[in-house]
């Protein structure tokens, strides 16, 4: 379905203000050739390039603990393993919560606003954190109340995920998407490869607070540091964002409007689809260091080593998926994932340590690689999958009813698709609760039979609706 376009001398005809780092956008049409040779391809670039660090920190703040609890107890603390799973999962439950608000919010207020305001307040988390982890004797509930509001940094995503979508054309948001959430992602590999370095000195001086002593290692370690550390970066990037973004007046829209997502199918649909791959990826990622620690640790293999690998592979293998999803269409690429997270669980379940056998770590954390991997193909293609599914959907009802429907249909169609976008999102992160919660309330090996046939359902939904010959929305 071809949209009206302009010719270039119009697009050069429109004030270069317009599109000035800070400025409100009202004219912006991704579609038209000429506009996005000359501006839009610009503009796109930069608003995407800060959107990237600013959600990688808010995945920073949000699996934070992840890294935290591996030594907790070293220091002096004291908690159960359950205790420390439980630590590790409440962040989800708020990062979950929070993203369905920021879903919607961000394009009442705008989304550069809302970037800088979402990315500021993480200051106040990361300080409280820092300052308790000074104290062992801090309570329990405290460090649980910690944990619920670094959750917060988790909702940054439901927000610029479905901005950037905005900025792109249909041939590139799968590719941009991915790059957007792909290296935001990263948040999750940074924070659990670079805090377990900085804690071992007293990199930031004596504005940092004085040291702890590592019982297990007999070495002093400044673990305020992991949480300190990244105080200024925020700062930074929460100026960034204000000085450099745009807000598009065509994602501007009050909830009144927004709301008809949840009389879609392929919302409730999309949102289980993306459940099984970035519920699966963000649960992972929560859980794992744990899982090593109280399985291999033993055998002398650290958490902190190996945990931020599995991460950072599915976290690159996002912009992959949604770049393999332009060239072969998201819904195969779906499939694959669930394939390939599925057959990678059953290495890992037979990896395990049982009974008397110590089990295999490198066929565990291989295994766990594999499907981080397949989990981040997926991630990628499910976000190419919504666009491509409201825009064709819009677009056919709208066929034959002349250029203004068409436009109209457009502009519904991507409302929709950010609107999908932040709510899957937002279901998703649950995940980075239930399957720690998951892992603390029972046996590893059968939670994860539990997801292997969770992933079944997925691939059936993915096939019947999505890639089979015939199907209602191949996309």
């Amino acid at each position: 379905m071809s949209i009206p376009t302009s010719t270039p001398s119009a697009v050069r005809s429109h004030r270069a203000e317009t599109y000035k780092p800070g400025a409100t956008i009202g004219d912006w049409r991704p579609e038209d050739d000429g506009f996005w040779q000359i501006t839009g391809h610009r503009v796109a670039q930069r608003n995407l390039w800060v959107s990237i660090p600013a959600l990688m920190l808010g995945f920073v703040v949000w699996q934070v603990w992840s890294v935290t609890v591996v030594k907790l107890n070293d220091v002096g603390f004291g908690f159960s393993k359950s205790q420390l799973f439980w630590l590790t999962a409440i962040p989800g439950i708020t990062g979950g919560t929070f993203r369905i608000l920021y879903t919607f919010i961000g394009p009442i207020f705008g989304e550069r606003k809302f970037t800088a305001f979402s990315t500021i307040i993480l200051v106040a988390p990361m300080l409280w954190l820092g300052f308790a982890l000074q104290d062992t004797g801090t309570p329990y509930w405290e460090l649980a109340l910690i944990a619920a509001v670094c959750g917060i940094g988790g909702a940054n995503f439901a927000s610029s995920m479905a901005n950037i979508g905005f900025f792109f054309p249909k041939r590139e948001k799968g590719s941009a998407n991915g790059l957007n959430g792909g290296l935001g992602n990263l948040g999750v590999s940074v924070v659990q490869l670079v805090a377990p370095l900085v804690v071992t000195a007293a990199v930031l001086g004596a504005p940092a607070g004085g040291p702890q002593h590592d019982a297990k290692e007999d070495t002093d370690i400044w673990l305020q540091n992991g949480a300190f550390l990244w105080v200024p970066l925020l700062v930074i990037m929460a100026l960034l964002a204000w000085f450099l973004m745009n807000d598009l007046k065509v994602a501007s829209a009050p909830f009144s409007q927004q709301k008809i997502i949840f009389k879609r199918k392929h919302n409730w649909l999309m949102t289980w689809l993306y459940v099984g791959t970035f519920g699966s990826f963000i649960g992972f990622a929560a859980g794992l260091p744990l899982l090593i620690k109280n399985n291999f640790e033993a055998q002398g293999y650290q958490a902190t080593t190996y945990a931020w690998i599995g991460p950072f592979v599915g976290a690159l293998m996002r912009w992959a998926g949604g770049w393999l999803s332009d060239r072969m269409g998201g819904a195969r690429v779906t499939m694959l994932s669930f394939v390939g997270m599925a057959a990678a669980l059953v290495v890992v379940i037979f990896a395990l340590p049982s009974g008397g056998d110590q089990g295999s770590f490198w066929a565990f954390f291989t295994g766990f690689l594999v499907a981080f991997a397949f989990s981040g193909l997926g991630n990628g293609s499910t976000f190419r999958q919504i666009p491509v599914i409201f825009r064709d959907q819009h677009m056919r009802e709208a066929q034959g009813q002349g250029p203004e429907a068409q436009a109209a249909a457009l502009k519904q169609s991507e409302m929709e698709a950010g609107a999908v976008t932040g709510f899957s999102s937002a279901i998703a992160a649950y995940g980075f609760f239930f399957i720690p919660a998951m892992f603390a309330a029972m046996a590893v090996t059968n939670a994860l039979w539990l997801f292997i046939g969770f992933y079944a359902t997925c691939l059936a939904v993915c096939w019947w609706f999505y890639a089979r010959k015939g199907a209602e929305a191949p996309s």
